[in-house]
């Protein structure tokens, strides 16, 4: 499989884990916490593969996320897009960041619906699915741009 495809597969995965629709009984929340957290550990497998996608060229022995997007990671034209958008606040990076540190956290990502409220809002006040999915679908979008102004002329 090629950088490019195991991107795609796992956006696509992790979007396929976020659109499982499952039986309300009493596992109900355990089942929606599992899938949004997979969804995550997904998204950040994704993030490093467009890292390593978009990096290719430069053929660094390590892709991951964290030390890519510090201040002190390589000057490549793809990352240091994605290094701004990350800097910039309620930027679809910015909290995919975010949520990636608390997954890592003992607390996790996800949390419990609290009462009957029927929903349980993250940090933005957006469902965490919801946020994991308008994060996935910018994920792409700027994916697109990055492949577009990265590929060879």
């Amino acid at each position: 499989m090629t950088p490019r495809g195991r991107t795609n597969q796992l956006l696509y995965h992790a979007q396929l884990l976020l659109d499982t629709a499952w039986t309300d009984d009493e596992h109900t929340d355990a089942r929606r916490m599992a899938h949004e957290e997979g969804a995550l550990a997904t998204l950040e497998l994704a993030l490093n593969a467009a890292l390593r996608e978009l990096t290719e060229h430069a053929q660094l022995s390590r892709h991951d996320w964290r030390e890519l997007l510090a201040d002190q990671g390589p000057a490549l034209a793809g990352v240091v897009q994605l290094r701004e958008l990350a800097r910039r606040e309620d930027s679809w990076l910015d909290r995919l960041l975010a949520r990636l540190e608390s997954l890592h956290d003992v607390e996790g990502a996800s949390r419990r619906r609290a009462g009957g409220s029927g929903m349980i809002a993250s940090a933005s006040g957006m469902a965490l699915s919801d946020e994991l999915d308008a994060c996935i679908a910018a994920f792409k979008a700027q994916l697109d741009q990055l492949r577009e102004t990265s590929e060879e002329w």
